[in-house]
């Protein structure tokens, strides 16, 4: 491999002096206009790059930040990205991107790159299974702010962004209620996110203001997959009386259930009712289209960016609030109407 040209080489070309480069390459204006084009000049000859990376280290601020997540091939998660994207380039910062795949070990091995990064602030979405958020200690030791979005847990120095999952929860229960259900099966992903938590409490609490039992056999996880599918419809499928209605956190896994419940011969809505959650575009895709619960996947990743761009500016601090709710509504489509009122 070529060694990497330095300043030193450059000064040594021209027999000048490493502080004359430096200055020229940085556009001091000691420097006069001439002599900066010979040193500019020879720098393109030699091939020389500026190591921003040391540069930053000098100025103690690299212009970048962390962004962990759980998997990047979501619909939600990729707007997500599309939204923190933009902020970043317009503030003039870069982003360094990393996937957790839903697992903590490797969610610990982000963090230790990112905190090797030198990165100036992070933004985390967390994995199926963290449970503390020990390993984002170092980070937060050192001064650097970290905002929790979707995923969260809660920390004394860490700002989170969400929408409010229980009323989310509630109102696409109830929906399902209005529409005459009253065995309503909840399907969500692993109950130690708070965003699962928070739905399934919306989903008690309709049951319970509509004087509906709330039954655990109701109640099922799953990892989202399509292989586990057909597994799940055939549970719901041997329960006594089968639910008329289900309420599942995951639009690529409601509409899933949709084509396998068609295929075991139940009709949707008029057997089973069906709200998702997310408006992934599947939602308009899937016959019959499906009611879901939409939230701007880009809008919390430009409230992301921004809040933690203008925290490093000194703009303004996230450390104000220790949440920001952001909007969210229930999208009424033909999957769950079953002719009664909405």
């Amino acid at each position: 491999m070529e060694k990497e040209t330095t300043i030193y080489d450059i000064a040594k070309q021209l027999n000048i002096s490493p502080a004359t480069v430096s200055r020229a390459l940085n556009d001091h204006p000691a420097i006069n206009i001439d002599t900066k084009k010979v040193i500019i000049s020879k720098a393109k000859e030699l091939g020389y790059r500026t190591n921003i990376f040391a540069s930053n280290l000098r100025r103690k601020k690299t212009n970048t930040i962390g962004v962990i997540v759980p998997r990047l091939n979501s619909y939600f998660m990729s707007t997500v990205l599309a939204g923190m994207e933009k902020v970043a380039n317009e503030a003039s910062y870069n982003l360094i991107i990393a996937q957790s795949l839903e697992s903590v070990k490797k969610e610990m091995a982000n963090v230790k790159t990112m905190f090797n990064s030198h990165v100036d602030g992070l933004l985390v979405s967390l994995s199926y299974d963290t449970e503390n958020l020990d390993h984002f200690e170092p980070l937060i030791k050192k001064g650097v702010p970290i905002l929790f979005f979707d995923r969260v847990l809660t920390h004394k120095k860490c700002t989170s962004i969400v929408i409010d999952n229980l009323k989310a929860g509630y109102e696409a229960t109830n929906h399902l209620i209005a529409q005459g259900c009253k065995h309503i099966m909840h399907i969500t992903g692993n109950l130690q996110r708070n965003v699962y938590q928070d739905r399934l409490k919306g989903y008690r609490l309709a049951l319970a203001e509509s004087g509906l039992h709330y039954c655990e056999e109701l109640v099922r996880t799953t990892d989202f997959s399509y292989q586990s599918v057909n597994e799940m419809v055939q549970y719901l499928t041997s329960l006594k009386p089968v639910p008329d209605a289900i309420f599942i956190t995951n639009d690529f896994y409601a509409a899933h259930c949709i084509v396998a419940l068609k295929q075991a011969g139940f009709s949707i809505p008029e057997d089973i009712a069906i709200v998702g959650f997310n408006d992934d575009p599947i939602a308009m895709v899937v016959e019959p289209n499906l009611t879901t619960v939409r939230y701007h996947g880009q809008e919390m990743g430009e409230v992301a960016a921004k809040s933690l761009i203008n925290h490093l500016n000194e703009q303004s601090s996230i450390k104000d609030t220790n949440a920001i709710i952001l909007h969210s509504e229930l999208v009424v489509r033909a999957s769950s109407l079953k002719g009664k009122s909405t």
